[in-house]
């Protein structure tokens, strides 16, 4: 039970971290303590490995957006976090429209979340928007991703066989996103 405690913190901490530095591939940390989770056996494991996701998720969101609240364009370009202004202004303008189901698409698209807390943050949504409107979006990109990690660890009978898929799983699904992405930007232009 005490690695078990360890190992939930350890995931907290990579997913808070990753979610502030986002080359961390936090959504393969999930998917991988899912599939390790499911071996064990017990699924209140599996509901403790979501609720330490979601929880890294949402304290690292928070840090993130209160850095660029406070630290604004400059810090976001200083970081590397801004790179496409134009990119920015239309993310502005959907979250003007409806802030929480971008907020809640944000989480769950590979590289979706960094400019949407950056519109967000520069074009002032309130905190309180922002705290109540995160809450899901990060507990429904925990679920989603630890269930990407229980079908990895269902599959295979060996638990490292299960991480090791579901992580491959996930990489490969950003990888085809960013292609998506890079292409349908290349035909606009």
């Amino acid at each position: 039970m005490i690695a078990t405690v360890a190992a939930l913190g350890w995931l907290f901490v990579v997913v808070c971290f990753g979610a502030i530095v986002p080359i961390v591939p936090t959504g393969a940390a999930v998917s991988g303590a899912a599939a390790l989770a499911f071996h064990e056996g017990r699924p209140v494991t599996m509901l403790l490995v979501v609720a330490a996701g979601a929880a890294g998720a949402y304290v690292g969101d928070l840090a993130m957006y209160g850095m660029c609240r406070f630290g604004g364009e400059q810090l976001a370009r200083r970081l590397r976090w801004l790179r496409d202004g134009e990119h920015l202004a239309a993310v502005k303008a959907r979250l003007r429209d409806r802030q929480v189901p971008v907020l809640l698409v944000s989480r769950l698209l590979p590289g979706g979340r960094v400019p949407v807390l950056l519109a967000a943050a520069f074009a002032g949504l309130s905190w309180r928007t922002f705290v109540v409107a995160n809450l899901p979006a990060c507990a429904l990109w925990a679920v989603v991703y630890a269930a990407i990690g229980l079908a990895g660890g269902s599959i295979f009978p060996e638990p490292w066989q299960g991480v090791l898929a579901a992580i491959i799983l996930i990489l490969l699904v950003n990888r085809a996103v960013t292609w998506w992405n890079a292409r349908r930007g290349a035909a606009s232009t």
